[in-house]
């Protein structure tokens, strides 16, 4: 599973994008669980241009199924799994 994840954005507007490749990896049952949640929580629509001023927007793309979310509207597994991708993804 690959999981992609890019935030735009923020008082500086700078973006930032990483993905994590779950097929090697000895918690990938993990990393799948909480990718589903996350994009069953998503909009499946256009990026979201609404949220609150200064704050972040992402993209969260499961093996090619995307979903868009904004600050403060994250739901816990969204922010969790953007968390680690933005933290342990290359």
């Amino acid at each position: 599973m690959r999981i992609h994840v890019r935030r735009t954005g923020g008082f500086a507007g700078i973006e930032r994008s990483a993905t994590v490749d779950t097929t090697a990896r000895p918690d990938a049952a993990e990393w799948h669980a909480l990718a589903r949640e996350a994009v069953g929580d998503g909009e499946r629509t256009g990026p979201l241009r609404t949220g609150v001023p200064d704050g972040f927007a992402y993209e969260i793309t499961v093996d090619g199924r995307t979903v868009h979310t904004a600050e403060p509207r994250l739901t816990p597994a969204q922010r969790k799994l953007v968390s680690r991708v933005l933290r342990e993804g290359a």
